[in-house]
């Protein structure tokens, strides 16, 4: 993964770099010492994780956060107070790290983050555009799109939903509805993406998929009336 760590403080930065020694899948692209240093290199680099510290001089870690939006790679939080951790948490992050970081503590947080950077990716086949892969665990797994149900946003992630089981994605919506069959799929919520073939009723602003409730928002409701045939 494509590391940033972003630090006001060096000491700081020097330890963490020391860490990344301790697993060499993690590669490190640059650090920072603020925040808007750290927006240019996310701009102009793939940055798949940042080591964030949430209290800088200008904009904090928090702020940062919230800006990245789309463009925002995962992130684990780095701080020596504990009192931001509700709302970080709030953001989605992978992890929350007080300092001082133990090296086994950095590890697990490492962990969670390389977990969820495998589960991020998914894509269409084109030539095979009845199947998409799904990564996740370190495996890519092909996904036939009979098999989904919906896709439903959760903050940072999007789960991919099936009768079985369900895969969680580092993503966002808009980014797989770019990727999906526009005959088979269709976005009827801000939140929701369903498989038409799927429907099982309809009934005023809500969905039944596999006795799931899927709610329809009035700037999708025409969309959908055009794509249901009715006898």
């Amino acid at each position: 993964m494509n590391c940033l760590i972003v630090d006001d403080q060096k000491v700081f930065r020097t330890v963490l770099r020391r860490m990344f020694e301790l697993d060499s899948s993690l590669i490190l692209v640059g650090e920072c010492n603020d925040a808007v240093e750290a927006y240019q290199l996310v701009l102009e680099n793939k940055i798949d994780l940042i080591f964030l510290d949430i209290r800088m001089p200008g904009m904090s870690g928090l702020e940062f956060a919230k800006i990245l939006e789309d463009k925002r790679p995962l992130i684990i939080f780095t701080t020596s107070v504990a009192e931001h951790a509700a709302e970080a948490f709030d953001l989605n992050v992978v992890d929350f790290l007080l300092k001082p970081i133990s090296p086994s503590r950095f590890l697990k947080a490492v962990e969670k983050a390389r977990e969820i950077y495998s589960n991020q990716n998914i894509s269409v086949d084109g030539n095979m555009s009845d199947y998409v892969f799904i990564r996740h665990s370190n495996i890519i797994s092909r996904l036939k799109l009979t098999e989904i149900l919906f896709f439903e946003a959760t903050g940072d992630y999007v789960k991919v939903h099936t009768a079985k089981q369900h895969y969680s994605i580092h993503s966002s919506l808009k980014t797989i509805e770019q990727k999906l069959p526009q005959n088979i799929f269709l976005r009827v919520h801000r939140s929701f993406i369903i498989n038409l073939n799927k429907i099982d009723t309809a009934e005023g602003k809500t969905l039944v998929i596999s006795h799931n409730l899927i709610p329809v928002s009035e700037t999708y409701r025409a969309d959908l009336n055009k794509r249901m045939t009715f006898l």
